[in-house]
Order: structure tokens, then sequence, then C-alpha cells
């Protein structure tokens, strides 16, 4: 008997359950037997149908093996696609990037580079009047953590 390396929530386990569920129906509708199915897909007729049940000691690769023969591997590029957890979690380390000092310290970095001697300037363009405040700074400012306010202080 396989190991099982973690345990599953019970709404995981479920979600398995139903997928399973619709590539059992996936294949009915397409009028393909079990062992047919499990013949294309490389698989023994038990893996499918542990997969037709839901069990989660079933790889990823047998899953898209039936779902290739089953015309449904597209629907793979779905799964984490959206990821709203992770990129809210990008979005609040943003503001920990950038404080509105380190901002102020780098305002215009190409006025640091140097030339080396005798090379000449590059010729000055005209140029539209600058929005109001440094762009440097708006930004700063927009992605600053918004202060704590914690009681008795």
């Amino acid at each position: 008997m396989a190991n099982r390396t973690s345990s599953l929530l019970p709404a995981t386990e479920r979600r398995l359950r139903e997928l399973g569920e619709r590539l059992r129906l996936a294949r009915l509708r397409r009028k393909l037997t079990a062992a047919h199915l499990a013949e294309r897909a490389g698989m023994a007729p038990m893996t499918l149908r542990g997969i037709e049940r839901g069990t989660p000691g079933a790889t990823l690769g047998a899953y898209a093996a039936v779902m290739q023969v089953l015309g449904l591997d597209a629907d793979i590029d779905l799964l984490g696609a959206q990821d709203p957890l992770g990129r809210e979690l990008q979005d609040s380390r943003l503001g920990q990037r950038a404080t509105p000092a380190a901002a102020a310290r780098v305002k215009h970095p190409a006025a640091e580079l140097h030339h080396p001697p005798g090379a000449r300037a590059a010729p000055a363009r005209r140029r539209s009047a600058p929005p109001e405040g440094h762009a440097s700074e708006d930004l700063a400012r927009l992605v600053a953590p918004k202060p704590v306010r914690g009681k008795g202080r």
C-alpha cells in the first residue's frame, strides 16, 4: 500500500470526487468504456477507477492523461490561473520595498552616471512643463503602508 504524504481537507477531497465524477460523465458522453479509456490513457483500469472516484492517490499525470484522451487537457491551463491570495500577498509586500526616505534618496538615477572625459553631452531637447510634484515621491506615498492605530497609544 502506498504511503500518503499528507492529509487532504474535506473540501479538497470533495473537489477531487467531483472532478472524478465530471471525468466519468465526459467518458460516458463520448460512449467510451472504462477499459478503452484506460488503455488509450496508458493506465490500468483500476487507476482509472480511482480517478473517477476521486481518490487522492492518483498522480496529476494520470489525471492529465485521462483529460487528454477526453479532449479536456486544455482545462489544465485554468488550474491556479487566478491565485487571488498570492496576488494579494504580492501587493501587500509592495509597500515594504520602497519607503519615502528611500524614494527621496534616488530622485534622478541618471544624474549619477559618470561619463568618460571628452564625451559630449546629449543635445538638449525641448520638453513640456513637468507635472506637479515628483513621480518617485508620489509613488512612494501610494505604496507606503498605512499607519496602524493601536490601542493605548
